[in-house]
């Protein structure tokens, strides 16, 4: 069977198609990237004028924006060095340790990312209610931690995987401790996987609707939220410029990540994520046996 892309109408065929492809799933982030720069008031498409005003209004005296802003940054700093506390630390038992049922515990770790948010959001607001830590930033932070922290644990254990663990055998035959092996050899080497995991995790959180939704108060009120409040009663186009902000956030953490996987040389091995994680467990699990 000849493969479409090896003849030149089947070569113009995938382009188009990708293409094609491509256009439908950025359609409506141009959509909302142009009508944030449009000078209707009721955010039409394409717009008839242009004008900044909808970015000035947000900094604007009064504006609840900036602090929302503000907050989800905050909150989204927090959930970075959460995630990365815990992916780094439950990577390492999966890849390094001699961890029993390794596969049950590695699809533990990734359940958050099945589970329905809304379900993990009600249960982190029966968890923190009594604790009178409802609309505490760090509440909502440990909450977007649920989330990030599997994606986090993924991407580190692509990179541990990669570390050749010769060269920390090698400095514990030499005498190192296992903490100055971790802090000289493993941390070195798995920086860029870690740069990855906390752009991913900062994303993940910055972006968060449902966990903040429950979590939050009328004093501490994320982006996401605000977007929603703002909604909910009229059509605000300064919304459209807080989105735009937000596909911005994305775009440069995204492109970080491109950044960083090309000074690294990660992008020779396939990847960030692994693709066949759970597979390599379950294969090791049975040789084990």
């Amino acid at each position: 069977m000849i493969e479409l892309r090896s003849t030149l109408a089947g070569r113009i065929t995938l382009a188009v198609l990708a293409t094609l492809i491509l256009v439908f799933l950025a359609l409506p982030i141009i959509v909302i990237v142009v009508t944030s720069f449009g000078k209707d008031a009721f955010g039409n498409f394409p717009p008839a004028a242009w004008t900044f005003g909808w970015y000035k209004q947000l900094f604007v005296e009064g504006s609840k924006w900036p602090a929302a802003l503000s907050l989800s940054a905050l909150i989204a700093a927090m959930t970075t060095v959460f995630s990365l506390v815990l992916g780094m630390t439950a990577a390492t038992a999966l890849v390094r340790s001699e961890l029993p049922l390794r596969t049950a515990v590695y699809g533990l770790v990734l359940a958050p990312l099945v589970i329905p948010q809304v379900v993990i959001a009600l249960g982190l607001f029966l968890l923190f209610e009594p604790a009178s830590m409802l609309g505490s930033p760090v509440a909502i932070a440990l909450g977007h931690t649920v989330l990030a922290s599997p994606i986090a644990v993924m991407i580190l254990m692509a990179t541990l995987k990669g570390i050749d663990e010769r060269l920390e055998d090698a400095a514990a035959s030499m005498g190192a401790g296992r903490l100055t092996v971790w802090r000289r050899i493993t941390l070195p080497l798995a920086m860029p996987g870690m740069v990855a995991a906390g752009i991913f995790a900062f994303i993940t959180s910055f972006d968060e609707f449902f966990i903040s939704q429950f979590l939050s108060s009328v004093d501490t009120v994320t982006l996401p939220v605000q977007v929603f409040n703002v909604l909910q009663y009229n059509v605000d186009p300064s919304v459209t410029a807080v989105s735009a902000i937000l596909i911005a956030v994305a775009v440069v953490a995204l492109g970080l990540v491109g950044v960083v996987r090309k000074l690294s040389g990660l992008g020779k091995q396939g990847g960030l994520l692994p693709t066949e994680p759970a597979v390599g467990l379950a294969a090791e699990s049975e040789t084990a046996s």
